[in-house]
């Protein structure tokens, strides 16, 4: 983390403000940046999505944001996905949010 610690009723408004933007019947996707070969053995540093820290919060690599504010079930209005990490990556890489 590079910042302080920030309250999530932030990223909820910041969603909902989003939410009565679209059009009905809308989906939202959001996309984290992609992580960056530089050669066979390296990769260059992610920078965080702006738009997906914005509504989520989230800074990790690999992961999608769905918004869906008229779906008829309300557990599918917002869904996160995110790269299951595996033993090798929390070796080289370090705590992911799975």
């Amino acid at each position: 983390m590079r910042h302080a610690p920030i309250k999530s009723a932030l990223f909820t408004r910041n969603r909902d403000r989003l939410r009565r933007l679209v059009r009905r019947n809308s989906l939202v996707v959001v996309n984290a940046n992609d992580v960056l070969p530089t050669n066979a053995d390296g990769s260059l540093v992610m920078v965080p999505n702006s738009d997906l820290f914005h509504l989520s919060g989230i800074e990790q690599e690999e992961s999608i944001l769905l918004l869906a504010p008229d779906a008829f079930d309300e557990k599918q209005r917002e869904i996160l996905f995110l790269r299951e990490p595996s033993e090798h990556l929390r070796i080289w890489e370090g705590h992911k949010l799975s």
